[in-house]
This record gives structure tokens, C-alpha cells and sequence, in this order.
């Protein structure tokens, strides 16, 4: 029975975990609409994979439920469950106590993320072209 509850207990621990939620750190949201971080340090639309890869680096345990969603958007669908302090309530990670500091670490994270940086190459030389025609254009003198 002792064996058999240690796996019960992981689960129950987890629930005691803290929850964090992609639009916690999506600078595209407002406050009202659930961001927790000033917008100059959210990133935009951050996914639950990358939340969970940046907690990965900073050697945070944590879970990923995406059968879970977001309760004031219930399109906003996933979560990320992390561990900030052990069972005798010492933090995981020394330079991380609190989750806020752990929400702007995972904002800062975010774009430079694998999945990311190889997206955005081609999208910033593509703005760049358009960026160069157009304008307001020399004034014509009749």
C-alpha cells in the first residue's frame, strides 16, 4: 500500500505546484485580461511547450496540462504546473523565489526559444523588404 500511494502523492503534490498560465506572460494581453507582468518584459503569445522548455533550463520540475484552460478565456487552453519550493519550503532554484520572478524569467526565455528564433528569421528580412516602399513619398510641386 505504501508503494502504491507514493504515486498518489506525486499527483497530490503537483496540485500543490503553481500554476501558470500562457496569458500570464503575453504581452498582447492587458492586466484586465490576465497578464501578471509589465508588458515591456511579456513576450508575445507564448505556447505552453515553450513556458515548460524555459522552465526545463532554469531547472524548474513542472507539468504540462493541456487538457486544462484558462477560466476568464476558455479559448485559451493549456497550463503549465511548476514546483518553486521542495517540501520544507526552500526554493528549487536559489535565484528564483517567488513567481513573479519566475514569470519574467520565463518571458525573457521565450523568444529566444528554439522553436522561435528559426521562425522569426525569415519574417524580420521579409518586414524589412516592405518596410523600404512606401512612406509618404517626395512632394510633388505643381
Amino acid at each position: 500500500m505504501d508503494g502504491g500511494g507514493g504515486g498518489g502523492d506525486l499527483r497530490s503534490s503537483i496540485k500543490k505546484w503553481n500554476v501558470i498560465y500562457p496569458v500570464y506572460i503575453n504581452s498582447k494581453k492587458t492586466v484586465a485580461e490576465g497578464r501578471r507582468i509589465a508588458s515591456g518584459k511579456a513576450c508575445p503569445d507564448p505556447t505552453c511547450v515553450e513556458i515548460a522548455d524555459c522552465c526545463h533550463h532554469l531547472k524548474i520540475p513542472h507539468a504540462i496540462e493541456l487538457d486544462k484552460a484558462y477560466p476568464r478565456d476558455f479559448f485559451q487552453v493549456g497550463r503549465v504546473r511548476v514546483q518553486l519550493k521542495k517540501e520544507d519550503g526552500s526554493p528549487v532554484n536559489p535565484s528564483i523565489k517567488t513567481k513573479k520572478q519566475l514569470l519574467i524569467q520565463i518571458a525573457e526565455l521565450v523568444p529566444k526559444h528554439h522553436g522561435r528564433t528559426k521562425k522569426q528569421e525569415p519574417a524580420s528580412s521579409s518586414a524589412a523588404g516592405t518596410s523600404k516602399p512606401g512612406g509618404k513619398g517626395g512632394k510633388k510641386k505643381k
